[in-house]
């Protein structure tokens, strides 16, 4: 390798290591570009229905967006905040019921229980109780529950703040974006950021029809079992839903420990409904309205789930599959189809000429952060 070859390796390396230190501020920047996307779907309906430019459309999603926060902040989240706190309460004394069940097993097991999987079981009620404990002391504490649901609302605010600006002025921050590849690789990237929008549009458009359907059925279901709580229990297994394979299980805890509060046999059939609603969502819903959707393997969205929360903690996790979805989408046409398929030199052949075609006016059209037609 010649010098500046070394001099290149270096210089990435230490790009990477400084946004590795800011990863944080990096993954809310992602947040807000697939809201980005999001809202620039709206912003291109208005134009090709209503014949609106632009600027009016934008305004007119920015106005939709304002009101849409209100509405939630008024109605629906108070609701909510009350219904989890005291849901949060109860979450406890469902670990505490569920220790004594097995304590009252262990005192006088049925017959036909075997003698040998009976001493199995004295370390159970114990792990039952500290687990209560843990989430006494944990749930218990509202004020730390208030200011971290203070510290969430202000950052996706912030969140929304960054994408209607980045909604406003697209072309500037896709342009500065692509000089960030080299002179005769960017229009070849331009493509693929394209191809990115197009994935996440698909992945966020078949997630979030998902998640009502999902929220609906909880909610329904619920409420004719009876179970407390419904409307915190249904919004919960929406927002859960937006993480694949951990998502539907988290969501299923909290109404589960509050129907084991009034039953065995109602906590049985809550299990039961998050089961057939979960199938119900996996085997038919998904598949209908997902078709364009792009294809993860199970494994593939597990490992993503695995890696993206180790590294980058809960925001990680929860940006696990669009994240997954970028990264599947630069390895096929920017490894697979360039590299691979083609080889180095018809890679450099096919993409364009130099830094110029950036400028406006030049063989490269113009395109936005996300794309506008």
């Amino acid at each position: 390798m010649k010098l500046t070859d070394w001099i290149n390796l270096a210089t990435l390396g230490i790009a990477l290591l400084i946004l590795w230190q800011f990863r944080q501020i990096v993954l809310l920047i992602f947040a807000a570009v697939v809201i980005t996307i999001a809202l620039n779907s709206l912003v291109r309906f208005f134009s090709r229905v209503y014949g609106w430019p632009r600027e009016r459309s934008v305004l007119v999603t920015g106005a939709l967006v304002l009101l849409g926060g209100v509405i939630f902040l008024g109605l629906v989240l108070p609701l909510f905040v009350s219904q989890f706190q005291e849901l949060l309460l109860l979450t406890p004394k469902g670990f505490e019921k569920l220790g004594g069940w097995f304590d009252a097993f262990q005192a006088s097991p049925p017959e036909w229980f075997p003698e040998q999987d009976l001493r199995m079981l004295p370390g159970l009620p114990e792990l039952l109780r500290q687990a209560a404990s843990i989430g006494s002391t944990v749930f218990g504490n509202f004020l730390a529950f208030f200011s971290s649901s203070v510290a969430i609302v202000l950052q996706v605010l912030l969140l929304v703040i960054l994408a209607l600006m980045m909604l406003a002025n697209p072309q500037a921050y896709r342009r500065l974006l692509l000089r960030l590849f080299p002179s005769n690789y960017r229009r070849r990237a331009d493509e693929i950021l394209t191809k990115c929008e197009k994935s996440l549009m698909f992945w966020l458009g078949g997630v979030a029809l998902s998640s009502m359907f999902v929220a609906t059925l909880s909610f329904t279901g619920l409420v004719l079992l009876g179970v407390p709580y419904a409307f915190a229990h249904a919004v919960l297994a929406g927002l859960f839903n937006f993480i694949p394979n951990l998502g539907p299980t988290l969501s299923a805890v909290f109404p589960v420990f509050v129907a084991l509060l009034q039953s065995p046999g109602k906590a049985l059939a809550v299990i039961a409904l998050y089961v057939l609603i979960q199938n119900v969502e996996s085997y038919w819903f998904s598949p209908m309205v997902m078709q364009k959707q792009v294809s993860l393997l199970p494994a593939a969205t597990l490992i993503s789930q695995i890696f993206f929360a180790t590294f980058l903690g809960p925001l990680g996790l929860i940006l696990a599959l669009p994240l997954a979805v970028i990264c599947k989408t630069w390895v096929e046409e920017a490894w697979i189809i360039d590299v691979l398929d083609r080889g180095d030199n018809s890679v450099s052949g096919d993409i364009g000429s130099g830094a110029e075609e950036l400028e406006p006016g030049s063989g490269l059209p113009e395109r936005t952060l996300v794309s506008e037609d």
